[in-house]
C-alpha cells in the first residue's frame, strides 16, 4: 500500500520485549518530522488469525504522547505476531508504520533457578545442577544453551 502521509511522521526505533514470561513492552520514538501533536496509537495481531486489539496501557511522554505499550498476559506462540502504529494530528496526515516479529525471539529469559553445585575434593570435581528458566512456548530442554563461568580463588 501507499504510504499516505507527511514522510518523516511515522514512529521510529519501534521495538518490543517480552520479560517474566507473559509480559511484553513496546516503544517507540515520535517521527523526526511529526508535528508537536501527533498522538500514536499501537495495534496488534497475536497471529494472522487473530482479530486486531488495541494498546490498553500506553506508556506516555512528558507531553502526554504515547510512546509505548506494556502489554499483560501474552501468550507466546510460534506464529508471527503483527504490529501496526498510526498516528494523528490536526497539522497533517499521519504515516503508518507495521512490523511482524516471532514474539519468542523477543523474550529476555528469567535465570535458571535451583542451582545446585555439589563438589568433591577427593576426587577433583564438581557436579552442578539446574532447572531451566521457565518459558511460555516450549518444553523443549534442547532449546537451551548454557555457559558456565568458574572461576578459581
Amino acid at each position: 500500500p501507499v504510504l499516505a502521509g507527511m514522510n518523516g511522521s511515522a514512529i521510529e526505533n519501534f521495538s518490543c520485549v517480552i520479560y517474566n514470561i507473559s509480559l511484553m513492552n513496546c516503544t517507540w520514538q515520535a517521527g523526526r518530522d511529526a508535528p508537536g501533536d501527533t498522538q500514536y496509537f499501537l495495534y496488534w495481531q497475536k497471529s494472522r488469525y487473530d482479530d486486531a486489539m488495541e494498546c490498553e496501557l500506553y506508556i506516555k511522554d512528558e507531553n502526554g504522547r504515547n510512546m509505548g505499550c506494556r502489554f499483560q498476559n501474552v501468550k507466546i506462540k510460534n506464529e508471527i505476531a503483527y504490529f501496526l502504529v498510526n498516528g494523528s494530528s490536526k497539522d497533517s496526515l499521519i504515516q503508518f508504520y507495521k512490523k511482524s516479529i516471532q514474539l519468542y525471539k523477543i523474550e529476555k529469559l528469567l535465570p535458571p533457578s535451583n542451582i545446585t553445585v555439589n563438589c568433591d575434593e577427593t576426587k577433583n570435581d564438581c557436579i552442578i545442577q539446574w532447572q531451566r528458566p521457565q518459558i511460555d512456548h516450549s518444553n523443549k530442554d534442547e532449546c537451551f544453551k548454557y555457559e558456565i563461568n568458574i572461576k578459581y580463588k
